[in-house]
């Protein structure tokens, strides 16, 4: 789970947080959107691509920088085994934008980054989840400079 207790570290005396997400709102998330959001991290780091894809609705819509939207379980799978191969997502910190909306769905932010054999870059996953829960839209952002995104093209080729 990416939800932890704190640790101390004997040597320096200093608390250490093993979470990987910190949560930064008054809003709750509750367990089954907590499961959700573990998952869709847990699955991916795993290379589980059928299994990230499950956690979607049957329509759901993966928004993904520079694509088309890739929309149901099937293209999102296929989709995360292609290009999501190779990269470790470490998410940092979880805001809740809104509880619920008048659809009743949660709009649910993490922010982090993506690890990959040649860089690593800024990222923010912006999540809407039904009531089930299930991801009906899971919108990837890049949070990096125009230059950033010049070095990464020139890393690639």
């Amino acid at each position: 789970m990416l939800y932890g207790s704190l640790s101390r570290n004997k040597k320096r005396h200093k608390i250490k947080t093993i979470s990987m997400l910190e949560i930064e709102s008054k809003e709750v998330l509750e367990e089954t959107q907590k499961v959700v959001i573990d998952s869709y991290f847990e699955t991916i780091n795993r290379h589980d691509f059928v299994a990230a894809a499950e956690l979607f609705a049957e329509t759901g819509k993966l928004l993904a920088p520079f694509e088309s939207p890739i929309i149901g379980r099937a293209a999102i799978a296929a989709y995360l085994s292609q290009e999501a191969t190779g990269m470790k997502l470490i998410p940092q910190q979880i805001v809740i934008v809104k509880e619920t909306t008048e659809d009743n769905l949660s709009l649910i932010k993490v922010s982090g980054k993506v690890k990959t054999s040649l860089f690593t870059v800024n990222v923010g996953w912006h999540f809407c989840l039904d009531q089930a829960p299930q991801i009906i839209v899971a919108k990837i952002k890049l949070l990096a400079s125009p230059q950033e995104l010049l070095n990464l093209q020139t890393i690639a080729k």
